[in-house]
């Protein structure tokens, strides 16, 4: 597994930084945003580091992604909607530059994309 010694989610998956999993598998693992933006906001991460979404990220890796993705989305009953959103780049408002999907919902969300 290629972890990076200064990211704060290979941090969190290695146990470094204490963190309480929503989901967790093989491959990939999620945990509640510090600074939510929604009354659900998960963080839906690969073990693998990855820089962002078009770093050559495998297929296997993907559908672990949404397949988690569809995990959470059941366990908080989200079936009236939810947004899941990623982000590449500084310019997009990536922070943390390791691949991670935001899962948001459980309330109605506004059609404006800022920064998630």
């Amino acid at each position: 597994m290629k972890t990076v010694d200064d990211c704060i989610f290979c941090k969190i998956i290695e146990g470094k930084i204490p963190s309480e999993f929503v989901y967790e598998d093989d491959l990939v693992c999620a945990f509640k945003d510090l600074n939510p933006l929604a009354p659900v906001h998960i963080l839906i991460v690969p073990k693998h580091h990855y820089a962002d979404i078009l770093d050559d990220v495998d297929a296997d890796t993907l559908s672990a992604l949404v397949h988690a993705a569809h995990e959470i989305a059941a366990h908080y009953k989200l079936e009236h909607g939810l947004r899941l959103v990623t982000n590449k780049g500084d310019d997009a408002g990536q922070s943390v530059h390791h691949l991670h999907i935001h899962l948001l919902g459980a309330a109605p969300l506004s059609n404006s994309f800022g920064k998630a």
